[in-house]
């Protein structure tokens, strides 16, 4: 059980290596000021809907921190912040039952546009953006949104596969 953990935690860091390095060649030039997926958050949200909603928050705060300090320096805090808060909040809906991939889906549709639009209420109260938010939502949030949902359905039934086998050798008072 510690290692399929230490496994998928290892995947979450090799997964933030991939954003900085192989993602922005993957995207088209004409939208790399514009598309910054956060492929890394959905897996953080796959583990606070399917192991416990602590694990989202400890993940959030650690590789937002990794992102506030490597890839977002300009305010240190608001990646952490933003992916702690909704990696919680996103694992309360399944904290008594078994969670179907129509309502994952949702919840890390939801979580993904909460973060977008939390990042930027940050960033335009600090005056970092001049951007409306109708611009914002339609030149980075729903390009954002559409790529995170891609991910997160093709990575679907291996990483709920792994998560449920954690969650399983687990007796009831250990998850929260």
């Amino acid at each position: 059980m510690r290692k399929r953990k230490s496994i998928l935690i290892l995947l979450l860091f090799v997964l933030f290596i991939v954003e900085g390095t192989i993602i922005p060649w993957l995207i088209p030039y004409s939208w790399q000021t514009r598309l910054f997926p956060h492929l890394v958050f959905v897996v953080i949200m796959y583990f606070s809907i399917f192991e416990n909603r602590h694990s989202g928050l400890v993940l959030g705060i650690v590789f937002g921190l990794l992102h506030d300090v490597v890839f977002y320096g300009a305010i240190i805090g608001a990646y952490s912040f933003a992916m702690g808060f909704i990696g919680y909040l996103a694992g309360l809906p399944s904290r008594s039952r078994a969670v179907p991939l129509p309502v994952v889906l949702i919840v890390i549709t939801l979580g993904s546009l909460m973060l977008d639009s939390t990042l930027f209420g940050i960033y335009s109260l600090f005056e970092l953006t001049h951007e409306p938010y109708s611009w914002a939502f339609v030149n980075h949030i729903i390009p954002n949104l559409f790529v995170q949902f891609v991910f997160a359905l093709v990575i679907y039934v291996p990483l709920r596969r792994q998560l449920e086998i954690i969650t399983k050798r687990r007796s009831p008072e250990q998850k929260s």
